[in-house]
């Protein structure tokens, strides 16, 4: 049968684009090229036991470790479940053990994949981390050296600044100290007062990862069980099914099926009688689970206050207090609080949220009397870096740490981000008084840049 002229045509022009999407994408024939295919092809099969197989047979004894092949295939899945399948659509580097692409993701985005292996053969898969970008064009080349990296940093901020699209401080540092450290914006538009390095902002759900270390040293004190039900230590929990069936180790992990306490009782709720872990409980405990504990994931704000309830119970101190001689004292972080808002507090960057026309107005109705052991305390820059100091040095402990560590918040008028490696000893710090992404965008963008 004859072609027509023009569906030829077309044919040809489908198999050129082909060849050249194949050749721009194509990995490096090398252990680590040949890491991301495998893992690529594993995932995109949608099948669990494959990903396990993967996993089994390509990741470190050391890795498997901190995580073995069951825990990485369920983030595997729940990965999946997101995303769906991936395409890549550029390989962003590739040197020696180290590979990194991006990837665009069937439900929508764009997502980087960094691949580290083990120097030597059999060069097992040591570490995978995956983070959004912000589009295909996004600038991912990483610097040559520390002096190239400010400047493009000094640069990026200069300009998100001037567009007013970045108000806070950014820090970065190696090996606990800091090599760039700069502040941006207003602590308070309406008084003109600048934003400072040593300014306290909200760090929205970060306050987690200290509830989280409080937790294990309760653990390790014999005071509480990973195991134990939230009836052990809350036995007037309103919902009686989720005291029984949900773990200290359900909470920690959002796998309880306790949900959010933001909502429609929060939005009713005048926000100055929100001024203790036990003024949040009514917003939520006496929901219904959203699905039997341990067998989903889900963000759950509701499940670190139970957390924070947990806490008080088994130290007999209120929560505050707790974290405060435990956490804060012994890493040195004087400047970390959560403060009542309508208090007055030296030093306190204001929240702004963007309106419908485009202005910056506060977010103080926003935000409840005091936060939580969900979030809402406030810290410096260096505070934060003086976490990552003791998380390191053993002082504190926070499971979490063992590997990469990207946490963050946000909320209307705050965004804050802190992404540390233990293994490399660097850290990247963001505070901002402005919507999210303002933080997390800088510090992802920093982190794409850093040289290796």
């Amino acid at each position: 049968m004859k072609i027509p002229a023009l569906i030829q045509s077309i044919l040809v022009i489908a198999v050129v684009c082909q060849v050249s999407a194949q050749e721009k994408v194509s990995l490096p024939d090398s252990p680590a090229g040949r890491l991301v295919a495998a893992y690529l092809k594993a995932y995109n099969s949608g099948n669990a036991d494959n990903v396990r197989e993967f996993f089994r047979n390509n990741t470190s004894r050391e890795a498997l470790d901190r995580a073995s092949a069951e825990e990485r295939t369920e983030r595997y899945q729940r990965l999946h479940d997101r995303l769906g399948s991936l395409e890549i659509r550029r390989v962003i580097e590739a040197k020696g053990g180290y590979c990194s692409v991006l990837m665009r993701a069937e439900k929508g985005g764009y997502f980087i994949f960094e691949f580290e292996l083990e120097e030597t053969s059999p060069h097992h898969l040591v570490r995978l981390m995956v983070d959004e970008a912000e589009g295909e064009n996004q600038q991912l080349s990483r610097k040559q050296n520390r002096a190239e990296l400010i400047v493009s940093v000094e640069a990026f901020l200069d300009s998100l600044a001037a567009a007013d699209e970045f108000s806070g401080v950014v820090l970065i540092a190696k090996d606990g100290k800091p090599f760039f450290q700069k502040a941006y914006g207003f602590a308070d538009r309406e008084q003109k007062i600048p934003n400072r390095i040593d300014t306290k902002f909200n760090l929205g759900s970060i306050n987690k990862s200290f509830t989280k270390v409080a937790i294990h040293q309760l653990v390790a004190k014999g005071k509480i069980s990973l195991d134990d039900p939230i009836k052990k230590h809350i036995p007037v929990y309103p919902n009686k099914e989720a005291a029984e069936k949900v773990t200290v180790k359900h909470l920690l992990d959002m796998t309880s099926g306790i949900g959010d306490f933001f909502g429609d009782r929060y939005q009713s709720t005048p926000k100055e009688k929100l001024r203790s872990i036990k003024d949040y409980l009514p917003l939520f405990a006496d929901k219904p689970l959203e699905f039997e504990p341990g067998t989903g994931q889900r963000y759950s704000n509701g499940g670190y206050i139970v957390l924070g309830a947990i806490i008080e119970a088994a130290s007999a101190t209120d929560y505050y207090a707790y974290v405060r001689e435990n956490v804060f004292k012994p890493a040195d972080m004087d400047e970390t609080e959560s403060y009542e808002k309508d208090k007055p507090m030296a030093n306190r960057a204001l929240g702004y949220t963007r309106s419908g026309d485009g202005s910056w107005g506060s977010n103080y109705g926003t935000l409840p009397a005091k936060g939580s052991s969900a979030g809402g305390g406030y810290a410096t820059a260096e505070d934060l870096l003086k976490y990552t100091i003791a998380l390191k040095a053993g002082v504190l402990y926070n499971p979490d740490a063992a590997g990469p560590m990207l946490i963050a918040g946000g909320a209307p008028g705050l965004n804050a981000a802190l992404d540390w490696d233990l293994g490399k000893d660097q850290a990247i710090i963001v505070l901002s008084n402005l919507d999210p992404p303002a933080a997390q965008r800088v510090a992802r963008q920093i982190r794409f840049w850093l040289p290796r």
